[in-house]
C-alpha cells in the first residue's frame, strides 16, 4: 500500500474516535435556533431530488444521523470510492493486522470534515461508544469495531464513511420547503445491501415526500 494511502486511511481510522465529540458539537448552537424547530428527520434517509442544484449531492442518499433545532448531520451512503482490507486498515493506523480477515467498503459520507470517519452498521452489535440511529441501525465511533469486523464478531451488517453531510439551525428545514429533498425509509437491505448504483433509484422510489 502506498505511503499516501497508508497516511490517509490512518487519518480516516483514527477519527472514528472523534465520532461521539464531531455529532455533539459539530453543529451550531441550538440558542441560535429559530423558533420551534421541525419534526427531527433522525433515522430517516433524504434522497436528493432530480433538480438537486448542488453537485456534491446529485443522486445522493443520506442517512440522517442527528436533527434538531441546532441542525442536522447525515452521512451519504451511496457513494462508494473502494475497498480496502482490515488488516492494511488496522496496520495503517499502528494497530496489528494480523488474526483479521476479509474488507470493508470505503464511502464518501459527504463534503464536511473528509477527516472523520464513521461506522454505520446493524444494530446487533453494540460497544460503549455505539450510537442508536432506529432501532435497526447504528454508528459506532472505535477503531475496536473494524478488529470486530474482521475477527468475524462484528455487526453482521456495515459500511466505512468519511466526511459528513452538515446542516445548520433551520437550513435542512429550508431545503426541505425548496423541495431539495425527499425522505424515505431507512431500510437496511437499501443502506447496506442495494447495488449502490441503484439505491437513489429505489430510494426515490419509495420517497414519502415528493418534490
Amino acid at each position: 500500500m502506498s505511503g499516501f494511502r497508508r497516511r490517509r486511511l490512518g487519518l480516516v481510522v483514527a477519527a472514528f474516535l472523534l465520532q461521539t465529540a464531531v455529532l455533539s458539537a459539530a453543529l451550531p448552537g441550538s440558542d441560535d435556533a429559530p423558533g420551534q424547530p421541525s419534526p427531527s428527520l433522525a433515522g430517516q434517509l433524504l434522497v436528493a431530488a432530480p433538480s438537486m442544484g448542488d453537485p456534491r449531492f446529485e443522486r445522493a442518499v443520506v442517512l440522517i444521523v442527528k436533527h434538531d433545532s441546532g441542525g442536522a448531520i447525515g452521512i451519504v451512503v451511496n457513494k462508494p470510492i473502494g475497498e480496502q482490507s482490515l488488516a492494511d486498515v488496522l496496520k495503517a493506523v499502528g494497530e496489528q493486522g494480523s488474526g483479521v480477515s476479509g474488507s470493508v467498503r470505503l464511502f464518501s459520507g459527504g463534503p464536511v470534515q473528509p477527516e472523520v470517519g464513521f461506522v454505520v452498521h446493524s444494530s446487533e452489535y453494540r460497544r460503549q461508544e455505539t450510537v442508536a440511529i432506529t432501532d435497526r441501525l447504528a454508528t459506532t465511533s472505535s477503531v475496536a469495531i473494524l478488529r470486530d469486523i474482521g475477527a468475524g464478531k462484528g455487526p453482521a451488517k456495515a459500511l466505512v464513511a468519511f466526511g459528513y453531510a452538515g446542516w445548520g439551525p433551520g437550513q435542512l428545514e429550508r431545503e426541505m420547503d425548496a423541495r431539495a429533498w425527499a425522505t424515505a425509509e431507512a431500510d437496511p437491505a437499501l443502506v447496506f445491501d442495494e447495488d449502490r448504483d441503484k439505491v437513489w433509484d429505489v430510494a426515490w422510489e419509495r420517497r414519502t415526500q415528493h418534490s
